[in-house]
């Protein structure tokens, strides 16, 4: 999907001496930043429904080379959009000017994703390397856009470690169009209202991420706007509600892509001759498309956003999300299996479709069947992912579904804990000087399933190599095979391994000490804050079994061992237990249940105290005597 990036618009400059006369404020507004916003004002002129110019003056100083990539001196175009202004001025630490920049002194690059085969965006952006810190760009621009569906939102409070001195925003409508606008999370922040379209924000303090908090726009303030009737390239979109969106979707960017060759519609009737179910059918078609057609972006016609046409993507076997999402749609119509083209937000983390603001949002396009227990999701980009598995990139959010009666907001899958699994068994060979042997199964499940990275295909130095990156806790480790089996059909992904290890136990005297979790501790706790401010978001849970069938070599005998172990908290639980078995070998088994949710702030310690004591167990050691 193609969306238009805006990052603050301006106005006019503060004195400099204003700010520089103020110790106390200079003071904490520095305080957690890399970057200070001293103005930052954007000014939206809509001439008419199909036409609109952006104005910004953007002065930022940048106090470390981490801040560099916050300059925003930059300006995507394309040709529905002139550049008219473009300027930029840069001053040293003690306001002297340093370098001026025109417009023909900033570089002009296709913006290339890496990933698309053909990109008509362009973008001219300022590349200053500065010799010394802090230093300030003054950024001017002025640009035409014959196009309204995306009106920048505004973010006062722009990301992590950026303070802000003064930030304006404002639209100027000329027409007759209704705008819709929605303020998020502006109590606690200095904003101003100044007229229906016009908003100001003053002396925002930086904001310094704390590890497991929710996604940064979740808090920080922010104005969402959009015209209720807009111009896409030349097409006119409603936008009064997402049935009315969802419909225009429908009638103007996916109607008349949807035409089929003959020849596939022979082949797809024959390969389902045999189905009686829709899912049968719909799993023989997920399986032509990706043996078939493969991802490749396509960036170009209706603002990156009409897909192409599907007879074209079966003659050239590749397409972007929305066509190949079109295209087997228009496979799963020639069997009379219903699905409905959906719009989301795709990533790890987890963003929705804002279910109460209709306005062009989403980065991405799936698939979805409805079924007895909801919908079935398809990710149609991906030549590996099993049918209907969607977690850890489209699961869990609102998306919206576009129907011929118009768009519908739903929620994707959620992969609940329990269907999160990773299971770990290990027969180990343990030798008196505290070598061993062991063959190790991985199964994983769910959230946890490795089946859809590709792992099969990697080189056998890479898959040999990610085993040692994941057990780097075991001294001189040494991968000896490696076996995989991927079931998609159940989603399971079976990771077979034959490893040995020198100096895993640790000898002292006539004893052998060793943790009996040898492939799954965990060695990561949370960080410290002397004063958590950010609540706590786990995003997905999960359960981790294992179980290890230690066998001693001649020689070793148990001498301590530890006690059972049994946690319960609000964020998890944890138990483990070995015990010595009559023919003197020892059974480990553990198991980790991480909960989904959000906790207040003042559950940080009680979380971080949680996982400390989880990692003391996990590398809690056994002693063993040495009787040789």
């Amino acid at each position: 999907m193609l969306s238009l990036f805006f990052i603050g618009l301006t106005a006019s400059l503060p004195a400099q001496s204003s700010f520089s006369a103020n110790p106390i404020l200079k003071a904490t507004l520095a305080k957690n930043a890399n970057v200070l916003v001293k103005t930052n004002a954007v000014e939206i002129h809509i001439l008419n429904y199909n036409k609109m110019v952006i104005k910004t003056h953007r002065t930022v100083t940048i106090y470390n080379a981490s801040g560099d990539s916050k300059a925003y001196a930059y300006e995507p175009y394309d040709s529905s959009t002139k550049i008219k202004t473009l300027e930029a001025t840069v001053y040293d630490a003690s306001g002297n000017k340093v370098k001026r920049y025109k417009e023909k002194d900033f570089n002009d690059a296709a913006r290339a994703d890496g990933i698309s085969i053909y990109n008509d965006d362009r973008i001219k952006y300022l590349e200053h390397q500065s010799v010394s810190y802090p230093y300030t760009i003054d950024y001017i621009s002025e640009v035409e856009h014959s196009m309204t569906a995306f009106l920048p939102s505004w973010s006062p409070l722009e990301a992590y470690y950026t303070s802000v001195l003064h930030t304006s925003y404002q639209i100027i409508n000329d027409t007759d169009v209704p705008l819709a606008l929605k303020e998020e999370h502006f109590n606690g922040y200095n904003i101003t209202k100044k007229g229906d379209y016009h908003f100001v924000a003053e002396h925002l303090k930086a904001i310094k991420p704390e590890a497991y908090s929710p996604d940064f726009y979740t808090f920080a303030p922010r104005l969402k706007v959009a015209m209720q009737t807009f111009d896409m390239k030349g097409v006119q979109g409603i936008n009064t509600n997402w049935q009315d969106f969802g419909a225009w979707v429908y009638e103007s960017l996916l109607a008349d892509t949807q035409e089929l060759p003959e020849g596939v519609i022979t082949t797809i009737k024959a390969l389902t001759a045999e189905a009686s179910t829709n899912e049968e059918k719909a799993r023989i078609v997920y399986d032509y498309l990706q043996k078939k057609a493969r991802y490749i972006s396509v960036q170009v016609g209706i603002g990156g956003w009409k897909p192409m046409l599907a007879k074209d993507v079966d003659r050239l076997s590749y397409g972007d999300c929305k066509a190949l999402s079109n295209y087997t749609h228009a496979l799963l119509n020639v069997v009379g299996v219903p699905s409905y083209y959906a719009l989301i937000y795709g990533g790890e983390e987890i963003k929705n479709i804002d279910k109460d603001f209709s306005s062009t949002q989403g980065n991405h396009a799936v698939l979805t069947i409805p079924s007895e227990d909801g919908y079935v999701w398809l990710e149609c980009t991906s030549q590996k992912t099993p049918f209907g598995y969607i977690a850890n990139f489209t699961d869990d959010r609102d998306a919206l579904i576009i129907t011929p009666e118009g768009g519908k907001i739903v929620h994707t899958k959620i992969y609940k804990t329990e269907e999160n699994l990773l299971h770990t068994s290990a027969n180990i060979q343990l030798h008196n000087d505290g070598s061993f042997d062991a063959d190790v199964e991985v199964k994983s499940y769910g959230t946890q399933y490795r089946g859809a990275r590709g792992l099969e295909e990697d080189t056998e130095k890479n898959q040999k190599l990610r085993f040692k990156d994941n057990w780097d806790h075991i001294n001189d480790l040494e991968i000896k095979d490696v076996a995989y089996s991927n079931n998609k059909r159940d989603i399971e992904f079976t990771e077979n391994v034959s490893v040995s290890a020198r100096n895993y136990g640790s000898k002292s005297g006539k004893r052998l000490l060793l943790a009996p979790n040898v492939f799954n501790k965990l060695v990561h706790v949370p960080p410290r804050y002397t004063n958590r401010t950010m609540p706590i978001q786990i995003e997905r849970g999960f359960i981790d079994t294992d179980s290890y069938q230690i066998h001693l070599e001649d020689g070793l005998a148990v001498e301590a061992l530890q006690k059972d172990v049994a946690l319960e908290t609000k964020f998890g639980s944890y138990y483990s237990s070995i015990k010595e078995e009559e023919n003197g070998s020892l059974t480990y088994t553990r198991k980790l249940t991480y909960n989904k949710g959000l906790y207040p702030k003042e559950d940080y310690q009680a979380y971080r105290d949680f996982w400390i004591t989880v990692s003391k167990l996990d590398n809690a050691k056994i002693v063993l005597l040495i009787n040789i």
